[in-house]
Formats: structure tokens, sequence, C-alpha cells
């Protein structure tokens, strides 16, 4: 059986599954404060030495300093992801997800033993450089071993695997919301992260990032563990191809010794499998860059034979297909956080105050997180039948218009609407700008171009998360349940902009995306 024809080889997911260990440590990071939060800075003892000696019963913190505090790591984050396209290109995508189990160690160790509210606060800086070298390299692996049916299912895992480190953080919340238990809450992260480190131990390395290397027998070794039994020759081909070009591919092969996979290849690729030698001519060089959708690179003077070393992030705005690339992923990375989302889920239980008492208020915040997961697990089971554009799209009309229903049910006081449409609104965000834009980032980039790329989207993502998380109670606060029709605006906007911009990657290697947009 042909490895292009694979779903989910059970290896593949296996890797998928310890993989998003790191992401579900992102949402762990990300939920922890929800619950024990007012315990954390607000408890009646205060500094005092009552439950422990060694450590104060809490953190008094003023508001504004606590909300500091809490999105502080997204300065963290935005550090991880700043530097970590450099990182995953020299140590490898497997190597990267070891090492960024570091930060939430050492974080979940100065939080759990805070005695200031400065040591909580570099706490939360090195979980956030985890969570942002990770909200980078976690994507990447995935998208780099799926399969091409598989690739949407197993994208997928770095978003659900966040969304359930925030439910769970949320529930486990509930028991920690104590003196002294509220240190456990936060240092929890610490597990995942030792359980990581090991467990990555039994997963393979990217192929595609080895053959960027020069890592030829290391890769097929790699994809064909990756893909159990299935003949992998024509996807290995693929591969190689995409990165250094088709005449070269075939020397690298033979070069390797894998004549048999060339041999296996399948004549419909437009290229004669028995061919072991190459005629130097300007026709023959030009059918066969014809064949692998790149006659365009001929045309402008490429060199086939040259391994295309990775592009640093002024190279990716230089190049032109790379920069239409990296604007389409950059966009809806920044939308991701303009759509909202982080202003609904910080600010919930205030939203929901004014439907009903706190008490009921704080249950309502933590049933969002529930819907949140629970569309999430939904989104996954369609995500490769009808596609990224499809759930794309509905996400961003969903979020429009359960955002105008939101300022409705605020301005006329009408709590049945206000409660409905925060519980809409983050269910269609779940289906599609949560996870879409981690995905695309990797099936729309080529290796060469994927960690400057990457580096990118995911700095802005992080930089827009730190934003929101600043300037909203302050929109807030000025016009009130108005603040939301902001971002019924940019969700339309962005709906536009899918419409007309980004294209279908269900099914297609990366390598025929980039070729379709070197034709346009």
């Amino acid at each position: 059986m042909d490895s292009r024809d694979l779903n989910l080889p059970k290896y593949m997911v296996y890797c998928g599954v310890i993989a998003g260990i790191g992401a579900f440590s992102n949402g762990w990071t990300i939920g922890s404060p929800n619950v024990p939060g007012d315990i954390t800075h607000n408890c009646p003892t205060g500094s005092q030495h009552i439950q422990n000696p060694a450590f104060p019963d809490c953190l008094p913190m003023e508001t504004s300093l606590w909300g500091f505090a809490v999105a502080s790591f997204c300065v963290g984050g935005l550090i991880g992801s700043a530097v970590g396209g450099s990182i995953q290109t020299k140590l490898g995508r497997k190597l990267t997800i070891i090492i960024n189990n570091i930060g939430f160690i050492i974080g979940a160790i100065l939080i759990g033993c805070s005695v200031h509210p400065a040591m909580f606060i570099v706490g939360r800086i090195f979980c956030g450089l985890s969570c942002g070298l990770g909200s980078l390299v976690i994507p990447t692996y995935l998208g780099e071993i799926s399969t091409r049916k598989g690739r949407g299912l197993l994208g997928f895992f770095n978003q659900f695997f966040v969304v359930t480190g925030i439910l769970l953080s949320s529930v486990i919340g509930l028991p920690t919301a104590t003196v002294p238990l509220w240190r456990v809450a936060f240092a929890i992260v610490a597990i995942p992260a030792v359980f990581q480190i090991f467990a990555m131990g039994t997963c393979v390395e990217s192929p595609r990032w080895l053959i960027s290397v020069g890592r030829i027998e290391d890769a097929l070794i790699s994809l064909q563990k990756l893909r159990g039994t299935a003949d992998v020759s024509n996807e290995f081909f693929d591969i190689v191809s995409g990165q250094v070009g088709k005449k070269r591919a075939i020397r690298l092969l033979k070069e390797n010794s894998h004549e048999k996979n060339l041999k296996n290849l399948n004549t419909d690729e437009g290229f004669d499998n028995n061919d072991t030698e190459f005629d130097s001519s300007a026709d023959y060089n030009k059918k066969e860059l014809d064949a692998a959708g790149g006659s365009s690179d001929l045309e402008a003077g490429e060199d086939d034979n040259e391994q295309r070393p990775p592009m640093s992030v002024i190279q990716i705005f230089r190049d032109p297909v790379i920069r239409k690339i990296t604007l389409i992923v950059l966009f809806h990375h920044v939308i991701q956080q303009l759509s909202g989302m982080n202003a609904v889920m910080y600010y919930s239980t205030t939203i929901f105050e004014q439907a009903v008492s706190h008490e009921e208020a704080q249950l309502m915040a933590i049933y969002t997180t529930l819907v949140n997961f629970g569309m999430s697990v939904i989104a996954m089971v369609f995500i490769d039948r009808s596609g990224r554009r499809v759930l794309l799209l509905a996400s961003e009309l969903g979020t429009t218009i359960f955002s105008i229903l939101l300022v409705i049910g605020y301005l006329y006081n009408i709590p049945n609407l206000l409660i409905a449409s925060v519980f809409v609104y983050v269910a269609s965000f779940a289906i599609g700008i949560g996870p879409i834009p981690w995905m695309i980032t990797s099936e729309m980039t080529p290796i060469e171009a994927s960690s400057s790329v990457g580096a990118v989207a995911t700095a802005m993502n992080w930089a827009m998360n730190f934003l929101i998380g600043q300037i909203f109670p302050i929109i807030f606060a000025a016009i009130q349940g108005w603040s939301f029709l902001i971002f019924a605006v940019i969700c339309f906007t962005s709906a536009v902009v899918t419409f007309f911009f980004l294209p279908e990657t269900k099914g297609r290697a990366i390598e025929d995306i980039v070729a379709s947009f070197k034709k346009k």
C-alpha cells in the first residue's frame, strides 16, 4: 500500500499524542490562575506563615499587579517563540520538544515555592518561555510527521491538548483554591513536563527536518517507522524533491543506495522511474521541473542541484512565494487573538455577573471551558472531512454573529441571550479560529522557511495575546458591552480574507501547496 493513502498509522498517532503533552502543559499554564487566583493574591491571612513556616499563606498583590503577574507568561511566550525558530532548526523538532519542558519545570518550582510576588512572576515567565517555544515546535512536528489524510486530526492535537489542559486546571482549581493548596495547582505542570522528557525518547525525529540537514538514510528510517509496513517510496521522493528539486532527489537517492525506492516510484508522477542518467539539455530539465510544478524556478535561474538552506526572517519577506504564505499565516495568527476569545475567557466571570450571581458566574466560567473542550472534540471528527476553509469560515461567521448578539444581550440586559451568546461564541471559536492557524502554519510552509515563518507567526500571536490582556479592561471600562462590536468587525473581516486568499490544505502535500503559490 502506498503510504500516501494511509490515514492514521498507530505509531504516528502515538508520536502525536506524546508531542501533544507539551500543549497540555501550555493549557495548564493558561488556565491555572482562573479558579485559585483570588486565594493566591488575596487570602484573609495575607503574607503570614500560618499554614507553613517556610512559605507565606499567599502573595498579596494589588489588582493591577496580579493582572500583570497572570499575563506575564505571555512575555515569556513572546520570547520563546521569537528564538524558537533557530532552536528547532539547529536541534531538530524532537530534541527541542524535550528541552522545552525545562521552562515548565523551573517555573513550577518557582511558583510552588514563591515567597514574594516577584518570584511568582519570574516563574510565570519561565512557564511562558516553554509555552512560546512549544506552540511553535509542536504544531511543526505534528505537521511534518503526519500523513496527508490524517494531517488535520493530528494537527488538531495541539489545540485539543491545550483546551484539555485549560479544562483540567479549572477542575483541579476548585479543590485547590485554598491555603496552601493553591501552590499545588500551579506546580502540577511539572508532572507532564517530566513525563514528556522521557516519553519523547520513544518517538522519531521529523523526516522532513532530517532531510533538510542531509540525513537521508535516517529520514527514510524515520518515515518508515511512522508509516508502518506501507510502501513509502513515493512519499519519500515527494518530500526529498520538495526540498532539493526533482533531479537532485533522484541523485541523492542513488547516492544513498535507494535504487529500490526509485524503482517503486509511481510512473504516473511524470518521469521514467528506470532512468538513472540525466539529460543535460534545457528541454529535458524544463520538462522535469514542469512535472514537479517548478518551471517558474527554472525561468528564474534557480539551481536545482543545490540544497535549499534555512531562510531567515528577512528572506521570507523577500521571496515572493514565501511572502504570500507568510502574510496569510501571520494574518490568521493575529486574528486568533484579536477575535476576542481571550477577552471572553479572561473576563467571562465579569460578563456572567451581569446576568447571574458571583458564585453562579464562577461556575459558568468553568462551563465555558467545557464548551471549548467539547467543541474541540467535535471539530477533530470533521477536520479531515470538511476541510480547513469550511470550518474556519463557519467559525469566523459564528463569532461575528454571536459577538453582535452578546452586545445586544449586554446593552438591553437580556440574561439568557448574554449567557447563550458567550457559550456559542466559544463553541464557534473552538471549531476553527482556535486550532486552524496553528495547523496551516506547518501545512503551507516549506521546510526551509518553516522555522522563520513559524517563529514570526507565533511571536505575533503571543504579542497580540499580551496586548488583549492589557488593553481590553481599559476598553471594557470605557465602552462596556460595545467593546465586543469591535471583535465582530474583526471576525467578519477575517472571514472575507479567508474566503478569497486561504487555499484548502486538506489532503494535499506541503510541496503541492507551495507549488500552487508558485503557479499563481
